[in-house]
């Protein structure tokens, strides 16, 4: 779950409706009002992917059958991959690192990255499969 809480609240309900909304901020994807997270803080590493069964506003199921995550390992893969590479653009092109700096800060940002990688590829794997319901978020 990725938390913008330097946003301000206006700023997140103008996503509210789509799934950017859902994957930021780690609620139900059908709904937006229930979170997905037992724990707010993915740095809390005992609990860092703990989820609930089921949405508390509109109980929704979350995990769709056994092992519904592990599709989230190819998502997040590819956003590990965007990071580097974000990271290498930085260091290298901007800071002027050398390689071998380059390649420590990229490793350096990725294993510091790592909950919130985790958290937002299971949030955008469960929007593949799950859309917005407006009458369930009014229920």
């Amino acid at each position: 779950m990725l938390n913008f809480t330097v946003l301000k609240k206006p700023t997140m309900d103008l996503l509210k409706g789509s799934k950017f909304y859902s994957i930021f901020t780690g609620t139900c994807p059908v709904c937006h009002k229930g979170e997905m997270y037992v724990e707010r803080n993915p740095y809390n590493f005992s609990k860092a992917l703990k989820m609930h069964e089921r949405c508390s506003h509109c109980n929704t199921k979350f995990k769709i059958e056994p092992s519904f995550f592990y599709g989230a390992m190819y998502v997040s893969y590819a956003v590990g991959v965007a990071i580097a590479v974000a990271t290498f653009i930085i260091a290298y092109f901007f800071i002027g690192l050398d390689r071998n700096y380059t390649f420590l800060a990229i490793i350096g940002i990725l294993i510091l990255m790592l909950p919130l990688i985790l958290r937002v590829s299971r949030n955008i794997w469960i929007n593949f499969f799950m859309k917005y319901d407006k009458t369930k978020a009014e229920a």
